[in-house]
Formats: C-alpha cells, structure tokens, sequence
C-alpha cells in the first residue's frame, strides 16, 4: 500500500465529518436568521477552519501522490473544492462537488454504492438547493420563496421536472441555482431509470438462465430413464432367454 493510499483510507472519516461541519457553518444562519452576531461569526470561522482543512488535506495528498500531475488532473473536483471563493450563487457546485470528493473516499460494495449515490445526491442536491435559493431569494421583495417549506417544494418541483411554477427564483443567483437543479434532476432521473430497467433485465436474464438449467436438467433425467427403461427391456430379454433356456435344458 503506497502512501497516499494509506492517507486517504486514515482521514476518509475524519474527511466526512469535515464536509458536515462546513455545510452545516453555512446551512444553519441561513435557517435560522436570527441569529446573533457572535453566532453567526463562530458559523462563518466554522466554514473557513474546514475550508482550510480541506485545502490541507488536498496539499497532504499532492505532495503524497506518486505521480502529482496524473493526481491532480483526475480529482479535478477536489482541486475545485479549493479553488471555488466563499460566493453563495456557487454553492450548489460547490456542494455537489463537496459530495462528489466525499464518496471517492468512502468504500463501499459496487451494487450499494450506486444506490447510495443516486438517493444520496437526489436528497442532498434537493437539501442544498433549497438552502440556497432560500438565501438568495428571501431578502428580494419581488421574491415568493420565504420559508424552508416553500424553498423545498421548489426544489422537489424542479428537480422533478414537474414545475408547477407557484414557487419560483426572481435573482440571478436563484436562477442559477434552479439551472443545476433542472440538469441535475434530468441526469438523476436518467440514472433511477437505467438502474431499474437494468434491475428487471437482470432479474429476466437471472430467470431466463434457471429455466434453461432446468430445461437441461430434464433433458439429463429424460435421457437417463430413456437408458434405464432400454436396460430394463434388455434384462427382461435376457430374463425369458434364460427361462427359455432352462425349460429346455429340463427333464
């Protein structure tokens, strides 16, 4: 096990419970905007100590990789992750990103981690772009997405295609927000529905494969009663030949 390897599989846990703790500094003035000063401060410095961390365990792993270039070309998200500046009509990317580095470090069967993935960033894009738009779009007037409520359905409407159009972004930012989460609802979706289809031709390949092993199995017993009813008339022949035999060898 090469070094880097061994640093990735040490700070996998530790990695994630950096990525809650920087979502959770910036989910929580936005839901709860009463905050006072000095919590909002300790939310925003809880932000850039995982922000720096990140950046320092991204340093760790390029100064650990065998080969920095090749590194650093394929964990372009995780590059971004440190580059992208504090900006909120970017946080979506962001968070996306954010998920993205996470689930590269975290091991798991290939069949689980696919269902993981689709249903964990179906719920956490739904999450942080209502989190997102909430903050953009509850301080404009014009806006009608006011509470968490409101900025969840949207993001359910709008990540299913649905767009019922009673909630929707009014700012730029929001705009944008609602932009990643039409692309990524489409691209989800397709995922859900090539894992089903690919579930059923599984499930029709797998039946298909067992009535065929059946249908040989039949053909091997056909076979063997055919051979042992031949036998049995074989040795029912030789049984009147015998008799047959012996009658006339009598007295």
């Amino acid at each position: 096990m090469d070094r880097l390897t061994s640093w990735e599989r040490r700070t996998s846990l530790a990695l994630l419970l950096i990525g809650c703790g920087f979502l959770l500094g910036w989910a929580v003035p936005v839901l709860v905007p009463g905050l006072s000063a000095p919590a909002r401060d300790a939310f925003w410095y809880l932000q850039v100590v995982t922000w720096a961390l990140f950046t320092a365990d991204y340093l760790i792993r390029v100064a650990l990789a065998p080969r920095r270039l090749r590194f650093v070309i394929r964990n372009i998200p995780a590059l971004l992750v440190v580059l992208l500046p504090l900006l909120r009509p970017l946080w979506l990317l962001r968070a996306l990103l954010l998920l993205h580095v996470i689930a590269e470090r975290v091991q798991l069967p290939l069949r689980l981690r696919a269902v993981v993935y689709v249903s964990g960033t179906a719920l956490f894009l739904s999450i942080v772009g209502s989190i997102a738009v909430l903050d953009v779009e509850r301080g404009n007037p014009d806006g009608n997405i006011k509470t968490i409520g409101d900025a969840m359905w949207w993001s359910l409407t709008t990540m299913t295609t649905v767009g019922y159009g009673d909630r929707f972004p009014v700012t730029s930012e929001g705009r944008l927000v609602a932009a990643g989460l039409m692309l990524a609802g489409i691209a989800l979706l397709g995922v859900i529905t090539a894992a089903i289809a690919s579930w059923f031709v599984e499930r029709f390949e797998r039946t298909a494969a067992l009535e065929r092993r059946t249908e040989a199995e039949l053909s091997e017993i056909v076979a063997e009663l055919a051979e042992l009813r031949k036998a049995v008339a074989e040795l029912a022949a030789l049984r009147k030949a015998v008799g047959e035999l012996t009658a006339r060898l009598s007295p």
